[in-house]
């Protein structure tokens, strides 16, 4: 009989929380196997678990997404889909999900080579999109996403099996201090939280609007704060950060009157595809993270998204 390979990232078992030492690469291939950015950019990723690349792309460009995500917020046929979400209480849409596939333009950008190669370099490998969404704070209303491993759900809830993804933020509006911008612990990517807590069934319902299950202990959390301390990622519009799956981030309330806005992909390995979900838990649905049709992405040549 064949015993089961132990799982070096259990979480949400049964047992407290706890902090796992990183077992898997930050960058894997020597960051060798694409060219998206220079060496010492690949080393700060190493280092600090994301990069921040400002003004990445053109204010026409950028004009061009914003214009294509308000579109969809507002699209009856898509606010109606499972893959519009609402803020808690509320009727304003959160997240849309799955958008490189309800949007050509928003497809386009995925397969765009100064997104893709930066992961393809980052990962050593071809990748595929693990996840796509448009998160929308509203002014006055939007609320507030809390700390968390976005690899601990992928990897309890999804069955991702290592830490070789990558999420890709565009900012489509400017991200300011007040207006509930990402916020991240550098470093943490190199500690894996164990979590506390059995995850019910049909978690992504109400963890997509509001996240209760696979956060952080509050322990662990200054632990990692007082370590690396936080990271407010603040800047342009047209500006980019790529961040580790296992990096902690969360970010604040938005009770300005400045919207914000952006375009998310997960970029994930095609030598990471997912497994069963942990726990005996059942698949998240397609939009949510992608298990059942995938094909590598073949990055495009830049172009002005705002040509045609």
């Amino acid at each position: 009989m064949i015993t089961p390979a132990k799982d070096i990232y259990a979480s949400r078992a049964d047992r407290g929380a706890a902090i796992i030492a990183r077992q898997d690469p930050v960058v894997y291939a020597g960051g060798s196997y694409a060219e998206g950015t220079s060496a010492e950019n690949i080393a700060a990723f190493d280092r600090d678990g994301f990069l921040f690349l400002e003004n990445l792309l053109s204010e026409k460009e950028t004009a061009v997404l914003l214009a294509e995500v308000e579109r969809l917020a507002k699209d009856p046929a898509i606010r109606h889909r499972d893959e519009a979400i609402r803020e808690p209480g509320s009727d304003l849409v959160r997240s849309i999900f799955k958008v490189h596939e309800l949007s050509p333009v928003l497809q386009r950008l995925s397969r765009d080579a100064r997104l893709a190669n930066i992961a393809r370099q980052i990962l050593g490998s071809d990748v595929y999109i693990h996840q796509s969404r448009a998160n929308l704070k509203p002014g006055f209303h939007g609320k507030e996403f809390y700390w968390h491993s976005d690899f601990e759900t992928w990897h309890v809830e999804d069955g991702m099996p290592a830490m070789r993804a990558i999420s890709c933020s565009v900012l489509l509006t400017d991200n300011v201090a007040e207006n509930g911008p990402l916020m991240v612990v550098p470093g943490s990517h190199r500690q894996f939280i164990s979590c506390i807590g059995e995850t019910p069934d049909n978690h992504y319902q109400e963890s997509l609007r509001k996240q209760e299950y696979g956060v952080p202990d509050p322990v662990s959390l200054q632990i990692l704060v007082e370590q690396g301390g936080i990271r407010s990622i603040t800047g342009k519009a047209g500006s980019v950060v790529f961040f580790d799956c296992n990096l902690m981030h969360g970010s604040n309330g938005n009770i300005t009157p400045w919207p914000r806005a952006n375009v998310f992909m997960v970029y994930n390995s095609m030598d990471n595809t997912l497994e069963p979900p942990k726990h005996g838990l059942a698949p998240r649905p397609e939009f949510v993270a992608t298990r059942e049709r995938f094909e590598a992405i073949k990055p495009l040549e830049p172009t002005q998204l705002g040509s045609r």
